[in-house]
């Protein structure tokens, strides 16, 4: 979608500093936008945004030189070459209108999604689900913060049907602020744990946080949601339908690696992903699906054709070895459901895992935590744990009553080189660990000792 000026205008109420064209009726002018001078286009509109350690408006006259049109401000300067110049307050405010802009004028059926953690596999699920039926377009990757919700819905085709938005969030508003120009019609909170406790002080904030989910939900639409009852007490505000769910509505009939069978609702499915949490996530999918008109058929078809999406479960054969990271990102929940579902598919296996991250003063006690969980489990007994950190520390100690072998690392380094030098063979390895351990060094220097 173009924007004409006049669309401009009203979508930010910017000020118009300089207008310079050769016709005098602005409606004939049609607009994008760029955010980034490096990839910027000849006749776009140039949006400078400003965060803690960048300046786009520093920028300014480099966007014109490259062929910009035009650009917004928010001071006083601004190159003499420019034929448009806007003035608004604030340029990711603008950038945030002027999506909501395009939201209204395409008007497709929008679902926003959060949680603390499965938020972007439960999307990806989402999204395979719906798109058997409908033309969807989806929040890339996890770009989940506000300038990947402009980017998304600016990408958006004008043919969509169903826009499938994920929400982010680092503190309290940013979910409200994300759904005000979003305005979705359904919205959907895969749960509320311990993920950002750091920053948010408590449970019952990060609860809250999620909620705000349904701030600016349609009235007549719905919330799918882990039935969970911090959701419950922040969401009450909220009178539309409300859909809770959780495992155990969920009958799982066979785990094999890369495919779990489940029955909900006295109806089976199928999703080629390992993990009891993909079942579950799956029924916000199988939820929505109905909620949108479509048949059993149709879900199963879709849940069936879901990939999982890189760093999620990512399998790679590795000098005999069989290595699956899942450290794209961490936090107690989703080690405790990673690794439970690993040590349930795989026979004597080695399990790393690193630092989970964002856990502030509590750092010590959720990772303790989940060495306690992982203790009680049968399988941990056949099981060899690497820690890698000071805090994966904390799980290790715990489990050496449990398991049958716990050793802990400083660094990606040593345990390379006691994986190179100590497991043989054919073992399955499961690397879990926040972003910030850089896990993927280790699968790095397994390969590099191969080669040599």
């Amino acid at each position: 979608m173009m924007f004409r000026l006049e669309d401009i205008i009203a979508a930010t109420g910017a000020d118009i500093i300089k207008e310079d064209l050769s016709s005098s009726d602005l409606n004939k002018e049609i607009y994008s936008f760029s955010t980034d001078t490096r990839t910027i286009e000849e006749g776009q509109i140039y949006l400078p945004l400003k965060g803690a350690s960048f300046d786009g408006e520093k920028f300014l006259a480099q966007a014109i030189e490259k062929g910009a049109i035009g650009c917004f401000i928010t001071g006083e300067e601004y190159p003499d070459n420019a034929k448009i110049v806007l003035k608004v307050e604030d340029t990711l405010t603008a950038y945030m209108q002027l999506a909501n802009f395009k939201r209204k004028k395409l008007n497709p059926i929008t679902i926003a999604i959060t949680g603390s953690s499965g938020k972007t596999t439960t999307k990806e699920i989402v999204n395979s689900v719906l798109s058997v039926r409908f033309k969807t377009h989806k929040t890339f990757s996890n770009h989940n913060n506000e300038i990947g919700f402009c980017q998304t819905l600016m990408d958006m085709p004008e043919d969509t049907e169903v826009l499938i938005v994920e929400m982010g969030m680092r503190g309290l508003g940013e979910i409200e602020l994300l759904s005000k120009y979003c305005e979705p019609d359904y919205a959907v909170i895969t749960n509320a744990g311990s993920a950002h406790i750091g920053r948010l002080g408590s449970l019952d904030n990060i609860a809250k946080a999620k909620s705000e989910i349904t701030k600016y939900l349609n009235p007549s639409g719905t919330l799918v949601a882990q039935n969970n009852d911090r959701i419950k007490k922040f969401v009450s505000d909220f009178k539309g339908k409300k859909i809770y769910h959780d495992l155990k509505d969920v009958e799982i009939t066979e785990r094999k690696p890369s495919y779990t069978k489940f029955v909900y609702k006295e109806k089976e499915y199928e999703i080629n992903s390992e993990g009891d949490y993909n079942a579950d996530n799956s029924v916000t999918a199988i939820e929505l699906g109905y909620l949108l008109g479509m048949k059993y058929e149709e879900i199963h078809k879709g849940l069936l054709n879901y990939k999982p999406i890189e760093k999620r479960w990512e399998t790679q054969d590795v000098k005999g070895l069989k290595i699956i990271n899942d450290s794209y990102n961490a936090n107690p929940e989703s080690m405790k459901a990673s690794v439970s579902t690993f040590l349930q598919l795989y026979k004597n296996p080695v399990v790393v895992l690193g630092n989970m991250g964002e856990l502030g003063d509590y750092a010590d006690e959720l990772h303790k935590c989940v060495g306690k969980y992982l203790s009680t489990l049968p399988e941990t007994k056949n099981a060899r744990f690497l820690t890698v950190g000071e805090y994966a520390k904390e799980i290790g100690e715990i489990l050496e009553n449990s398991a049958e072998f716990v050793r802990n690392f400083d660094n990606n380094d040593e345990v390379s080189k006691y994986i190179i030098d100590n497991v043989d063979a054919g073992t399955t390895i499961f690397l879990k660990a926040s972003r910030s351990m850089k896990f993927e060094e280790i699968i790095g220097k397994i390969e590099g000792e191969v080669k040599k």
